[in-house]
């Protein structure tokens, strides 16, 4: 099962967490597993019969404004019963002050005991999305992923037959490129994946007969992004004369990624076929796609209709059962 290490939230900059450690530096290598968080309520009183231990525990206004009222050897018990339970963690927000029970009982049970200065709401809604990110399925694929007009199109194919000079052509029309070779993936709820380069590779591309390339430092930062939603996956083959290819783009083509089923596309290549172009006209039409226009069923409509119309004794039949 994923998890991360709870000392990882003091490093996460990015998700505004605002977090100090005020106790229990000793639990700090005890892990999370799951995005949600739990407030103990009836725990302080004793009852901790659903307190999930692998959750972090956020006490806010209501909580500590309970635990102030109490009498103190109320306040003492409830708060060492909590830590008993050994939680990955505890964090008091608003800024407010932490109850010294609980620093002691964070010491003494290993549990780390954070202040943040943030509000209940806030903290939660940030620190689940980070903990969603983190914990969410990941795999890796051997491709090339870009940004072609805002879609995301993951290049696929076996090693050598074209996946990086096509995404540099691509890149020369002024689309940006987020990974080459290595493709880290990642599912985000509810079915969404996220691909993106490892921290090495990185805005680099690799071009045989070239080398390394940084594609930033040529073509500047617009050239490049971080990560992408994969919208399409285009999968380029050698053209085989024996193999039948799809004509009309009816039927859709599906690849499974991390469960997710992303529209697919499979590209024969031959001398003479502009690819780029190709790529460029299919982030068009999933464009239109997304809009509800859908090209080749359209067209077979039409055609089922001039069939119709011009013999209405003719069967319905299917564009790509006419020769």
């Amino acid at each position: 099962m994923a998890s991360v290490r709870v000392d990882s939230l003091l490093d996460a900059r990015e998700a505004g967490l605002a977090m100090e450690l005020v106790g229990g530096r000793g639990g700090l290598s005890r892990r999370i597993s799951g995005p949600r968080v739990q407030k103990p309520g009836l725990a302080l009183t004793g009852y901790t019969n659903y307190v999930h231990p692998e959750r972090l525990q956020v006490l806010g206004l209501t909580e500590i404004s309970f635990l102030r009222q109490a009498a103190p050897d109320a306040r003492k018990s409830g708060l060492e019963a909590l830590c008993a339970l050994e939680p990955s963690a505890i964090v008091v927000t608003r800024g407010l002050e932490v109850p010294p029970e609980l620093v002691l009982g964070g010491d003494k049970f290993n549990v780390p005991v954070f202040s943040t200065p943030l509000m209940s709401s806030v903290f939660i809604n940030r620190v689940t999305k980070w903990l969603e990110d983190r914990l969410s399925p990941t795999t890796s694929v051997h491709g090339v992923l870009i940004d072609v007009l805002g879609i995301g199109i993951l290049l696929m194919g076996k090693s050598g037959i074209g996946k990086s000079e096509a995404a540099l052509d691509l890149v020369l029309r002024g689309h940006r490129l987020v990974a080459d070779d290595i493709v880290e993936i990642r599912k985000r709820p509810p079915d969404m994946i996220y691909g993106g380069g490892s921290e090495i590779i990185k805005h680099h591309m690799e071009i045989r007969g070239l080398g390394i390339i940084n594609i930033k430092d040529l073509f500047g930062i617009s050239a490049v992004r971080d990560a992408k939603k994969i919208e399409l996956v285009v999968e380029l083959v050698e053209w085989n004369e024996e193999e039948e290819y799809d004509r009309l783009g009816v039927e859709e083509l599906r690849h499974s990624i991390l469960d997710v089923a992303v529209p697919m596309l499979r590209v024969p290549i031959r001398p003479g076929r502009n690819i780029t172009s190709i790529i460029e006209v299919a982030a068009r039409n999933q464009l239109l796609k997304y809009q509800g226009k859908h090209s080749a069923r359209e067209f077979q409509d039409r055609l089922n209709r001039a069939l119709i119309e011009a013999k209405p004794d003719v069967p319905h039949v299917r564009v790509d059962e006419v020769e």
